[in-house]
């Protein structure tokens, strides 16, 4: 009997990672919740806008990611919204980051937040800052592929 791949559920997207930077290796993280983020997580409240990955004393850690309280699932805890939550990533992986982030001046960004088999994972990527005349060259590129494409329709 073949087992079935789960399906990835997208909860949270960061679009603006992929358009200040180019991103050069993805990785895929465990995320260190609370029960509370996890009923939050599963309504889809969660915000990856403005977060960041640090390396704190050899752990990788997710900063400045809004996760909203439900009303009626944390009222009798003190909840945190933007609290910093670790990531779980193999020694491995790890070194990985630390030596690309120290050696080679990259920068570590989260992508998004998905469902795999029932734990909520993070895509992480290393990647290197765009400059204003990249991102212009990237909308030209982008623009002129949808050109592209409606004389071929048309």
């Amino acid at each position: 009997m073949a087992t079935k791949k789960a399906p990835e559920k997208l909860i949270a997207d960061n679009r603006k990672a992929r358009h200040d930077y180019f991103i050069e290796e993805q990785l895929e993280a465990g995320l260190v919740l609370e029960g509370w983020e996890v009923k939050s997580l599963r309504s889809g409240r969660a915000q990856l806008k403005e977060s960041y990955v640090v390396i704190k004393g050899g752990e990788a850690w997710l900063v400045g990611a809004h996760i909203s309280p439900l009303t009626s699932a944390s009222t009798h805890i003190k909840t945190d919204p933007t609290r910093s939550r670790k990531l779980l990533l193999n020694k491995k992986e790890l070194d990985k980051l630390i030596g690309a982030r120290e050696r080679k001046g990259y920068t570590i960004v989260p992508l998004n937040m998905h469902w795999y088999k029932g734990r909520a994972k993070l895509q992480i990527a290393l990647a290197k800052g765009k400059k204003e005349h990249d991102k212009r060259q990237t909308i030209k590129d982008r623009d002129w592929e949808r050109q592209k494409q409606r004389l071929k329709n048309f």
